[in-house]
């Protein structure tokens, strides 16, 4: 009784619902209950939204035709690719329904290619079908010549997970819901509620102690450290699996035009071959387990696998066009399945592990299943008459005609000046983004917004433009300036006062 005292000398507040996690999932959750008369509480221990396994991946939005029958998994990536364009169009976030290929080199893939296809066709997946080699050819001219066929996914798709995570979080801050960064959970508040159950009260965070009737744990990576605060335990372990990728130039003349699969193992998905919403071509991901979980790092290994995995569906590519290279971490390790789950333990938490691939295709129906969680901990759903399903993205200067153009500068003559010359981001978009309703306080946030720094010269021509617009709409000097998170400084001060005249000695 003492330690629950403890954890509550320091309560900031009470709240309906706390989430835990504003990735993808954590941040789409927020979004769907912010449409019911609810005070939710959405916090993530980074400076900004959408840092972890949702920044960095290979963006496809999944058919749902591989995921196993019977799973939840399975069932939630079909469901979620049903709803997940209706989403982005809400959102106006960025996809292209382009289809999905999952291409055979040999006889044997052919059978793995009608397996899957009877998977999907079980889990009421439409439009697949098997194609033949020539038609692949003819669909993919720079495809492996020695093709034997593919299976074609007319529903899968690519998408921006970042600027996806991003937008649901805004439409929930819009729609009520509040947004704490830099606020990690360190322990939960824990209570007798009856015979055979404690109550989940609340959440410790650096911050202070945050009560809530309901707490949802969507961690990612992190998934197992809350669960061993509550001493929960699954028939699973976590590890960071790391997925090194190749990006190519927008202006490479080889480009492929959708999405390409290889065969798949019980691993992974292979190494595939897929355009970007944003005009890249890129090769990935690896598969290898690590125990580091913030290690991103891209290896010779890694990357000479990507190479001849790649060039097994598209043999013509050369890395001649390669402008950057990285690496992505997601949750690995456990049964191949979701876990999404009211613990019989506890009255008033809810747990979400496991979420990986096809973690954002599925990520809308997971928001809905887990609304349904939340009633049956005892909250009333009331839905608000004034839910605003809508979210408007901010100007793309390079997407505009010359006369909006013209006009935007006419209203605002930031949006005249280039600070990105490789992708033509502008500064009136960079300080619109500073102020967003989920603003961006560090480089990496407004790069993942607006795509500057990503191109040819990788940020060395609007870096120094960059930290200078923070540092002026921030209010702070230019070394308090974060490249991602807390110590990634880009500037440094003497450590001790320096006498005039010895700066260069």
């Amino acid at each position: 009784m003492n330690k629950i005292k403890e954890k509550y000398k320091e309560v900031k507040g009470k709240y309906d619902v706390i989430i835990i996690g504003a990735g993808l999932v954590g941040s789409i959750i927020a979004r769907w209950l912010s449409k019911y008369n609810l005070n939710i509480l959405l916090i993530d221990k980074e400076p900004d939204v959408g840092t972890g396994t949702s920044k960095a991946n290979t963006a496809i939005i999944h058919a749902g035709y591989d995921s196993p029958f019977g799973t939840l998994r399975g069932k939630l990536v079909v469901d979620g690719n049903r709803m997940f364009y209706q989403m982005c169009e809400e959102l106006d976030v960025a996809y292209k329904t382009c289809g999905t290929y999952v291409v055979a080199l040999t006889d044997e893939d052919i059978k793995t290619l009608e397996k899957l296809m009877e998977n999907g066709r079980k889990k009421g997946v439409p439009g697949l079908e098997i194609i033949s080699g020539e038609e692949m050819r003819h669909r993919e001219p720079y495809i492996n010549p020695d093709v034997k066929g593919a299976l074609y996914a007319p529903t899968g798709g690519i998408g921006d997970p970042f600027m996806l995570t991003v937008a649901a979080a805004e439409n929930a801050v819009m729609n009520g819901t509040k947004l704490l960064l830099e606020t990690k959970a360190l322990d939960f508040v824990v209570e007798p509620f009856s015979l055979h159950k404690k109550k989940v009260s609340g959440v410790v965070t650096n911050h202070g102690t945050f009560l809530a009737d309901v707490t949802i744990a969507s961690a990612g990576l992190y998934c197992d450290e809350l669960m061993e605060k509550l001493d929960i335990k699954y028939d699973f372990y976590v590890r960071a699996r790391k997925g090194e990728y190749y990006v190519f130039d927008k202006a490479k003349k080889l480009q492929v035009k959708t999405v390409l699969f290889p065969c798949p193992t019980p691993v992974t998905k292979g190494v595939l071959v897929t355009i970007t919403i944003h005009g890249n071509m890129i090769l990935g991901p690896t598969a290898k387990e690590i125990k580091d979980k913030e290690d991103t790092s891209v290896t010779p290994e890694g990357l000479e696998e990507l190479y001849k995995g790649a060039k097994r569906l598209v043999p013509k590519l050369e890395l001649t066009d390669v402008i950057r290279t990285f690496a992505g971490l997601r949750a690995g390790g456990f049964l191949h399945d979701f876990i999404i789950e009211a613990p019989p333990k506890y009255w008033g938490f809810i747990n979400l592990a496991g979420i990986e691939s096809p973690g954002m295709a599925s990520s809308p129906a997971i928001a809905e299943y887990v609304v349904n969680l939340v009633q049956e901990q005892g909250l009333e759903l009331k839905k608000k008459n004034n839910w605003n399903p809508i979210r408007k993205s901010r100007p793309d200067f390079s997407e505009l005609s010359l006369e909006e153009q013209g006009w935007l500068i006419e209203k605002n003559p930031l949006y005249g000046r280039i600070v990105c010359r490789c992708e033509t981001v502008t500064e009136g978009e960079i300080v619109a983004e500073i102020h967003a309703p989920v603003p961006a306080h560090t480089y990496d946030a407004i790069k993942r917004r607006t795509w500057l720094g990503t191109g040819r010269c990788q940020g060395s021509f609007d870096t120094p433009r960059v930290i200078e617009i923070l540092s002026r709409e921030l209010g702070i000097p230019p070394t308090d300036v974060i490249k991602e998170s807390k110590g990634s400084y880009f500037l440094t001060r003497p450590t001790k006062e320096v006498p005039k005249g010895e700066l260069n000695d």
